[in-house]
């Protein structure tokens, strides 16, 4: 009997199915035990991954909860790379729908959090531009501008704390979070990637930015949505930050 390879898939990644029929070893044997082995492996593998990168979903969750939450987690999603790196792209959607976290309705941003994090460590390098770059652009020509964004960077705008509910987590001098929406920018301006919440229009700000929006026209965005922005601050922000890596100027209107 032949065993097709989705049969094999399912059964490495669910220790309740059975050893498929017509695995045999070298010698022709059924090789139920190394097969078992095998998956254990695997399964080993994967939740150490899980593990790596979401270390605050662990710790507000707990060791045990994690390991049988991962367990039910790589039944459902299988990786689709050779990088364990990678895996682990669908647990915050997983955690949308997980029952037993349902009470913890910020457990799924925290997670976007942290997989924003291990995908900007993994980005390519990109040489933040010169501050004095953007000051030597005439202030209309500026605004009619687009600024664009290093790979490392990325934005997760959640109703929660994320990134509080992070650091406090993973700094133990962190202040205890405030339960309140946050708008939380991922960096990495060095080496390792940093997690900011963003002042208020930050979020809009940003987003608008990544949808191709002239800088004018994001202030003008975030402006609407908060009535409050600070464009110098969160300006400062990404260059401090080194978020910005090029602009692309425009004609003033």
């Amino acid at each position: 009997m032949t065993v097709t390879q989705n049969e094999f898939t399912k059964a490495i990644l669910d220790a309740d199915l059975p050893v498929p029929d017509g695995l045999c070893n070298p010698e022709g044997a059924p090789a139920g035990k190394r097969f078992s082995v095998y998956r254990n492996n695997v399964a080993v593998s994967l939740s150490e991954a899980l593990e790596v990168t979401f270390p605050v979903i662990r710790k507000l969750v707990g060791n045990e909860f994690f390991t049988a939450m991962a367990g039910v987690f790589l039944r459902q999603h299988q990786p689709t790379s050779p990088m364990l790196m990678l895996y682990g792209a669908d647990m915050p959607a997983f955690l949308d729908s997980f029952p037993p976290v349902a009470h913890l309705g910020y457990l799924p941003d925290v997670a976007r959090v942290e997989l924003a994090l291990c995908r900007s460590y993994h980005a390519a390098d990109a040489p933040a531009i010169d501050p004095e770059t953007l000051q030597s652009i005439a202030p209309d020509a500026l605004l009619s501008s687009r600024l664009h964004l290093a790979p490392s960077v990325h934005l997760v705008r959640s109703d929660w704390p994320a990134a509080a509910l992070f650091h406090a987590n993973s700094d133990p001098d962190a202040p205890k979070p405030k339960m309140q929406a946050e708008d939380v920018l991922i960096t990495r301006p060095e080496y390792d990637p940093e997690v900011t919440a963003l002042p208020p229009g930050g979020g809009a700000f940003i987003a608008a930015l990544m949808d191709g929006a002239t800088l004018g026209e994001a202030d003008k965005t975030a402006t609407i949505a908060t009535g409050d922005f600070d464009l110098t601050e969160v300006l400062g922000l990404l260059l401090s930050k080194a978020a910005i890596i090029n602009t692309t100027e425009g004609t003033p209107k």
